[in-house]
Protein backbone atom coordinates (compact mmCIF):
# COMPACT_ATOMS: atom_id res chain seq x y z
CA UNK A 1 0.00 0.00 0.00
CA UNK A 2 1.31 3.50 -1.10
CA UNK A 3 1.85 6.12 1.66
CA UNK A 4 -0.46 9.15 1.84
CA UNK A 5 2.10 11.26 0.61
CA UNK A 6 2.97 8.93 -2.54
CA UNK A 7 -0.39 9.00 -3.19
CA UNK A 8 -1.49 12.54 -3.03
CA UNK A 9 1.97 13.04 -5.51
CA UNK A 10 0.45 10.18 -7.70
CA UNK A 11 -3.04 12.22 -8.16
CA UNK A 12 -1.22 15.84 -8.28
CA UNK A 13 0.73 14.24 -10.96
CA UNK A 14 -2.55 12.99 -12.69
CA UNK A 15 -1.57 9.19 -12.40
CA UNK A 16 -4.69 7.14 -13.31
CA UNK A 17 -2.82 3.80 -12.03
CA UNK A 18 -2.70 6.29 -8.44
CA UNK A 19 -7.23 6.84 -9.29
CA UNK A 20 -7.61 3.22 -9.79
CA UNK A 21 -5.13 2.11 -6.48
CA UNK A 22 -7.47 4.24 -4.17
CA UNK A 23 -10.40 3.09 -5.61
CA UNK A 24 -9.78 -0.14 -4.90
CA UNK A 25 -8.33 0.14 -1.63
CA UNK A 26 -11.26 0.49 0.66
CA UNK A 27 -8.83 1.33 3.38
CA UNK A 28 -8.36 4.93 1.80
CA UNK A 29 -11.44 6.19 2.37
CA UNK A 30 -10.13 7.84 5.28
CA UNK A 31 -7.05 8.80 3.50
CA UNK A 32 -9.21 10.68 0.94
CA UNK A 33 -11.01 12.79 4.11
CA UNK A 34 -7.77 13.52 5.22
CA UNK A 35 -6.70 15.31 1.61
CA UNK A 36 -9.74 17.09 1.53
CA UNK A 37 -9.03 18.67 5.43
CA UNK A 38 -5.69 19.33 4.69
CA UNK A 39 -6.64 21.07 1.28
CA UNK A 40 -9.57 22.87 2.58
CA UNK A 41 -7.03 24.07 5.48
CA UNK A 42 -4.79 25.11 2.92
CA UNK A 43 -7.75 27.40 1.22
CA UNK A 44 -8.82 28.67 4.30
CA UNK A 45 -5.25 29.77 5.11
CA UNK A 46 -4.69 30.77 1.77
CA UNK A 47 -8.07 33.35 1.95
CA UNK A 48 -7.45 34.36 5.59
CA UNK A 49 -6.94 38.06 4.10
CA UNK A 50 -10.50 37.90 2.63
CA UNK A 51 -12.51 36.42 5.81
CA UNK A 52 -10.61 36.00 8.57
CA UNK A 53 -10.86 33.26 11.00
CA UNK A 54 -14.54 32.66 10.10
CA UNK A 55 -13.17 32.54 6.54
CA UNK A 56 -11.05 29.66 7.45
CA UNK A 57 -13.62 27.37 9.33
CA UNK A 58 -16.56 28.06 7.30
CA UNK A 59 -14.45 27.32 4.32
CA UNK A 60 -13.28 23.72 5.74
CA UNK A 61 -16.78 23.07 6.80
CA UNK A 62 -18.32 23.97 3.12
CA UNK A 63 -15.37 21.96 1.35
CA UNK A 64 -16.41 18.59 3.34
CA UNK A 65 -19.73 18.98 2.74
CA UNK A 66 -19.47 20.24 -0.84
CA UNK A 67 -16.76 16.93 -1.55
CA UNK A 68 -19.20 14.61 0.07
CA UNK A 69 -22.43 16.31 -1.71
CA UNK A 70 -20.70 16.36 -5.37
CA UNK A 71 -19.32 13.03 -5.09
CA UNK A 72 -23.05 12.08 -4.06
CA UNK A 73 -24.22 13.94 -7.33
CA UNK A 74 -21.21 12.27 -9.65
CA UNK A 75 -22.22 8.93 -8.64
CA UNK A 76 -25.84 9.70 -9.15
CA UNK A 77 -25.14 11.34 -12.71
CA UNK A 78 -22.30 8.96 -13.50
CA UNK A 79 -24.03 5.32 -12.76
CA UNK A 80 -27.77 6.34 -13.52
CA UNK A 81 -27.81 9.25 -15.87
CA UNK A 82 -25.20 8.85 -17.98
CA UNK A 83 -23.25 5.33 -17.59
CA UNK A 84 -21.13 3.83 -20.00
CA UNK A 85 -21.70 -0.34 -20.55
CA UNK A 86 -19.05 -1.09 -18.13
CA UNK A 87 -19.68 1.82 -15.39
CA UNK A 88 -19.80 0.02 -11.84
CA UNK A 89 -19.03 2.31 -8.82
CA UNK A 90 -20.68 3.21 -5.34
CA UNK A 91 -20.43 6.75 -3.18
CA UNK A 92 -17.52 5.32 -1.32
CA UNK A 93 -14.98 4.67 -4.28
CA UNK A 94 -16.62 8.31 -6.08
CA UNK A 95 -15.16 9.86 -2.16
CA UNK A 96 -11.76 7.91 -2.27
CA UNK A 97 -11.10 9.16 -5.91
CA UNK A 98 -12.26 12.53 -5.66
CA UNK A 99 -10.74 13.18 -2.35
CA UNK A 100 -7.33 12.68 -4.16
CA UNK A 101 -8.29 14.76 -6.30
CA UNK A 102 -7.87 17.58 -3.63
CA UNK A 103 -4.14 17.06 -3.79
CA UNK A 104 -3.07 20.22 -5.73
CA UNK A 105 -5.11 22.70 -3.37
CA UNK A 106 -2.62 22.01 -1.06
CA UNK A 107 -1.10 24.59 -3.11
CA UNK A 108 -3.98 27.21 -2.17
CA UNK A 109 -1.55 27.77 0.84
CA UNK A 110 0.15 29.99 -1.39
CA UNK A 111 -2.95 32.59 -2.05
CA UNK A 112 -1.49 34.25 1.61
CA UNK A 113 0.90 35.88 -0.49
CA UNK A 114 0.11 39.35 -2.10
CA UNK A 115 -0.14 39.84 -5.61
CA UNK A 116 0.28 36.40 -6.75
CA UNK A 117 -1.21 34.66 -4.18
CA UNK A 118 -4.83 34.72 -6.39
CA UNK A 119 -3.19 33.82 -9.33
CA UNK A 120 -1.42 30.48 -7.81
CA UNK A 121 -5.16 29.71 -5.89
CA UNK A 122 -6.86 30.03 -9.27
CA UNK A 123 -4.13 27.41 -11.42
CA UNK A 124 -4.67 24.96 -8.24
CA UNK A 125 -8.08 25.20 -8.61
CA UNK A 126 -7.98 24.17 -12.44
CA UNK A 127 -5.37 21.77 -11.67
CA UNK A 128 -8.22 19.94 -9.56
CA UNK A 129 -10.85 20.04 -11.58
CA UNK A 130 -8.85 18.19 -14.47
CA UNK A 131 -7.53 15.83 -11.49
CA UNK A 132 -11.36 15.10 -10.42
CA UNK A 133 -11.85 14.63 -14.15
CA UNK A 134 -9.62 12.02 -14.14
CA UNK A 135 -10.56 10.46 -11.26
CA UNK A 136 -14.39 10.35 -12.27
CA UNK A 137 -13.09 8.48 -15.39
CA UNK A 138 -11.32 5.79 -13.55
CA UNK A 139 -13.86 5.40 -10.72
CA UNK A 140 -16.72 5.24 -13.01
CA UNK A 141 -14.25 3.12 -15.48
CA UNK A 142 -15.26 5.52 -18.27
CA UNK A 143 -13.35 4.86 -21.50
CA UNK A 144 -14.34 8.61 -22.51
CA UNK A 145 -12.96 11.32 -20.76
CA UNK A 146 -15.35 14.15 -22.84
CA UNK A 147 -18.34 11.73 -20.99
CA UNK A 148 -16.32 12.58 -16.97
CA UNK A 149 -15.97 16.19 -18.13
CA UNK A 150 -19.63 16.41 -18.26
CA UNK A 151 -20.59 14.50 -15.54
CA UNK A 152 -18.13 16.30 -13.41
CA UNK A 153 -19.96 20.06 -14.41
CA UNK A 154 -23.23 18.61 -13.98
CA UNK A 155 -22.38 17.70 -11.02
CA UNK A 156 -20.77 21.25 -9.98
CA UNK A 157 -23.50 22.87 -11.51
CA UNK A 158 -26.03 21.50 -9.39
CA UNK A 159 -24.45 21.48 -6.20
CA UNK A 160 -24.00 25.20 -6.64
CA UNK A 161 -27.35 25.32 -7.24
CA UNK A 162 -28.30 23.05 -3.84
CA UNK A 163 -25.60 25.47 -2.05
CA UNK A 164 -27.22 28.32 -3.33
CA UNK A 165 -30.93 27.33 -2.60
CA UNK A 166 -29.49 25.81 1.59
CA UNK A 167 -26.82 27.56 2.71
CA UNK A 168 -27.61 31.14 4.36
CA UNK A 169 -27.27 33.97 2.89
CA UNK A 170 -24.88 35.50 5.42
CA UNK A 171 -22.58 32.58 4.62
CA UNK A 172 -22.56 33.17 1.32
CA UNK A 173 -21.60 37.57 1.83
CA UNK A 174 -18.75 36.89 4.45
CA UNK A 175 -21.11 37.48 7.18
CA UNK A 176 -20.21 34.29 9.30
CA UNK A 177 -21.52 35.57 12.57
CA UNK A 178 -18.23 34.04 14.38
Amino acid sequence: MASLTDRMLGAAKLDARTYEEVEADTNATGQALGVVVISSIAAGIGSFGFGGISGVIWGCVAALIGWVVWAFLIWLIGTKLLPEPQTRSDVPELLRTTGFASAPGVLRILGIIPFVGLLISFLAGVWMLVAMVIAVRQALDYQSTARAIGVCVIGFIVNLILVWLLLPRATLTGGFGI
